[in-house]
C-alpha cells in the first residue's frame, strides 16, 4: 500500500507494508523548485504544502500550499498541466467538466476566505464564494454538490454553468458546527459520511440526514489534520498536531492501530494513493 504526505516543500509517496513495522520505502517525489512547468514567480509559494489528494486512480496528485498556491501533478512525469496562485491554499478538489476548486483560508488580502473555481486548461478563474477560513472540500458526485468546510460551518455548494462562460457558486444548503475552527473534510467510503474535525473533536457529517454525529473513534481527538479511510482495506490514516506546532513527526494508523514515526520531518496530512 501506499501513502501520500506533505507539509514542507517536498510532496512524497511512501510504499507500506501492514505489519507492525509498516517498514515505509520512499517510492516517489515531488518539489515545485524541480519542476519546470511551475513559474519562477510561483515556486515559493509552494514551500508549505498542506493538501495532496491522489486522483484518476492515483496517476495525477492534487496539491495545495499556505504559502499560496495549487496544483495538478503527473504523478509518472511530474509535469504540472495546472496551477494556480490561490492566497493561504489549505485544499484542492477535482471537479467534473475539467475544473478545479481550491479553498483559500484566513487571509488580510482579498483573496483570503474564499472558495473559488478554475477551469483546468485555461487556468482561468471561473466562480469564487465568501466563506470565511475556508478549509476543507469533496466533490459529491451522487449529489451533485460541493461540500465546503469553513470555521464554523458546512456548506453544500451547487456550480451552474451560465451564458458567456460566466459560472456561478450557490449555497443550496449549510450547517452550523457544534464546534469552531473546522479543518479535515473527507469522504468515509461506501458511506453517505463525510469526515469533519474541528479544533477540539473530530465529527461525522450524515449527507442522507444531515446530522452531524461525533466520530466513533477520534470523537474526543483534537487538532486532526487529516483523516482518510482506504477504500479497499478500511484502515484509517491520520495526522494530528503536534505540541505547539502545526505539524508532526508521526502517521497515525487505525484499524489496526499504529504509528509510523518519520524523524525530522514536519507532516501535515496524510493520504492513501
Amino acid at each position: 500500500m501506499e501513502l501520500v504526505l506533505c507539509g514542507a516543500d517536498e510532496v512524497f509517496a511512501l510504499s507500506l507494508r501492514m505489519d507492525a513495522q509498516l517498514s515505509p520505502r520512499k517510492v516517489w517525489s515531488w518539489r515545485a523548485a524541480e519542476c519546470s512547468d511551475i513559474p519562477e514567480s510561483l515556486k515559493r509559494a509552494f514551500q508549505s504544502t498542506d493538501d495532496c489528494k491522489p486522483v484518476d486512480g492515483g496517476r495525477r496528485i492534487l496539491i495545495s500550499s499556505s504559502s499560496g498556491a495549487v496544483a495538478l501533478i503527473e504523478r509518472e512525469t511530474r509535469r504540472a498541466p495546472f496551477y494556480a496562485a490561490v492566497t493561504n491554499a489549505h485544499t484542492i478538489e477535482m471537479l467534473p467538466g475539467g475544473r478545479i476548486a481550491a479553498a483559500a483560508s484566513v487571509a488580510d488580502s482579498a483573496g483570503g476566505n474564499r472558495i473559488v473555481v478554475f477551469d483546468i486548461a485555461t487556468m482561468r478563474e471561473l466562480a469564487s464564494d465568501p466563506l470565511v477560513s475556508a478549509h476543507g472540500l469533496v466533490w459529491d458526485d451522487e449529489r451533485a454538490f460541493l461540500w465546503a468546510l469553513g470555521y464554523d460551518e458546512l456548506r453544500a455548494y451547487r456550480l451552474t454553468d451560465g451564458r458567456n462562460g460566466k459560472h456561478s457558486l450557490t449555497v443550496e444548503f449549510q450547517i452550523k458546527l457544534p464546534d469552531t475552527d473546522g479543518h479535515e473534510l473527507s469522504p468515509v467510503p461506501a458511506t453517505p459520511r463525510l469526515f469533519v474535525s474541528t479544533a477540539r473533536r473530530c465529527w461525522y457529517f450524515d449527507r442522507d440526514t444531515r446530522r452531524i454525529l461525533p466520530h466513533d473513534l477520534l470523537a474526543d481527538a483534537a487538532n486532526v489534520k487529516s483523516c482518510t479511510v482506504h477504500p479497499g482495506t478500511g484502515r484509517i490514516v491520520y495526522m494530528q498536531a503536534e505540541g505547539k506546532n502545526w505539524w508532526a513527526e508521526h502517521v497515525h494508523f487505525l484499524k489496526p492501530q499504529g504509528t509510523l514515526h518519520l524523524p525530522g520531518q514536519r507532516l501535515y496530512k496524510a493520504r492513501w494513493l
